[in-house]
């Protein structure tokens, strides 16, 4: 990303709309910018999935816990925020909670000491369990609030606020001639609900349809676009 981190211009790569008053990047690493207060948010690394997995003997690959934290160094180091909010799932089971995995967290966290960073916990938070309190991650329950925005993992209205959750992984579907499908992860933005699509590399995705007042920005080949409908 050319675009400095402090500036309120959209990176070429990124898209930026209006949201609750403010501008907000969307961005083609599956995170959110909020320029004016510096703030990303996340949603739904699951981070040990794969773990999780082959600890019931499924045939997995390894690395996707390495190669999220990766993706979030190079989001950290671009961006510069002030503060990180995890949009629930930080951790995907308690059978994530292996030596190894909390060794590259701890050495992540150690990358980036000076930047806060806030969980509100997920369902699958319930069941991992916190992280560490040695990493600095406060951990809150939902909803949190952040200026005009409500922090949530599930979507969900609120009285006041603009809500910006997870949970479902949302995800559409273009087609082309015939049978040819193509589903791409998105961002979905209902009237005073935003979902952002799941970080995490090893995660599904639920589809969404257009709605009314409904819209939905799809995620692919290192860019971000909106699509007007999906039926």
């Amino acid at each position: 990303m050319s675009t400095p981190p402090n500036s309120n211009t959209c990176a070429p790569a990124s898209l930026a709309i209006t949201c609750a008053g403010e501008t907000l990047w969307l961005l083609p690493d599956r995170a959110l910018w909020w320029p004016a207060r510096r703030v990303l948010w996340v949603a739904d690394l699951h981070l040990g999935k794969a773990a999780a997995f082959r600890a019931l003997g499924q045939p997995v690959p390894g690395g996707t816990t390495q190669e999220n934290l990766l993706r979030l160094d190079r989001l950290l180091l671009a961006l510069a925020p002030r503060q990180v909010v995890f949009l629930g799932d930080f951790l995907h089971a308690a059978a994530s909670r292996t030596a190894s995995i909390f060794e590259a967290l701890h050495g992540w966290r150690a990358r980036h000491a000076g930047v806060a960073m806030v969980l509100v916990r997920g369902n699958h938070d319930k069941r991992a369990g916190d992280p560490p309190p040695s990493l600095g991650i406060e951990v809150v329950t939902e909803p949190w609030l952040l200026g005009p925005f409500a922090a949530c993992h599930h979507p969900q209205t609120h009285a006041t606020h603009h809500v910006l959750a997870g949970h479902v992984h949302p995800a559409l579907e273009l087609r082309g001639v015939g049978r040819d499908r193509l589903r791409l992860a998105c961002f979905c933005f209902d009237p005073g609900v935003g979902v952002l699509p799941a970080f995490g590399e090893f995660t599904g995705g639920w589809r969404v349809d257009g709605a009314e007042g409904r819209r939905l920005f799809a995620v692919g080949g290192d860019g971000v676009w909106e699509v007007p409908f999906v039926g």
